[in-house]
């Protein structure tokens, strides 16, 4: 559990969730992309980076507490890793990894998608995108929520 200023050690966190119980292993990599679209609709096009910008101190626990949500709705889980880069973040970069790892693939495929839109919901990360019309923070801002409140294909819903 980790934010970090520096590249994601993508092929380390997978080897690290590599353990003789787990029989699969679900990574997911959130990668910049060339364009986004706001929340009326609007593309903008030719993305040239994206800024994140967080608080250690309550993203760190953030993460934590998806990792405790994570594992009293999936006991079995292996490990489980997640971190987040800040500052600049250049196009075709990742800035986020959830990785996790489990004794069979349907827990693992919906470990891993709840840790991913757990982050989106629950830590204290913001985006500022820049492309080629102009620049402004990240669209479908939102209030944070606790990991609980985050449905998942197991839950179908508010486990609160």
């Amino acid at each position: 559990m980790a934010i970090t200023d520096h590249a994601l050690p993508i092929a380390a966190v997978y080897d690290w969730c590599v353990q003789p119980e787990c029989g699969a292993i679900v990574l997911f990599s959130g990668i910049v992309r060339d364009h986004a679209v706001d929340e009326h609709g609007n593309l903008r096009a030719d993305v040239t980076h994206l800024l994140y910008e967080a608080y250690e101190s309550q993203t760190v626990p953030a993460f934590a507490a998806i990792e405790a949500e994570l594992r009293g709705r999936w006991p079995h889980t292996g490990r489980v890793a997640l971190l987040h880069r800040v500052g600049v973040v250049s196009l075709m970069e990742s800035s986020v990894v959830a990785a996790v790892s489990a004794p069979h693939r349907p827990e693992a495929f919906e470990a891993a998608r709840f840790a991913i839109d757990a982050i989106k919901a629950s830590a204290p990360i913001w985006k500022h995108e820049t492309w080629a019309e102009g620049a402004d923070w990240g669209t479908a801002a939102h209030a944070l929520v606790t990991p609980a409140s985050v449905a998942s294909a197991r839950t179908g819903g508010d486990r609160s």
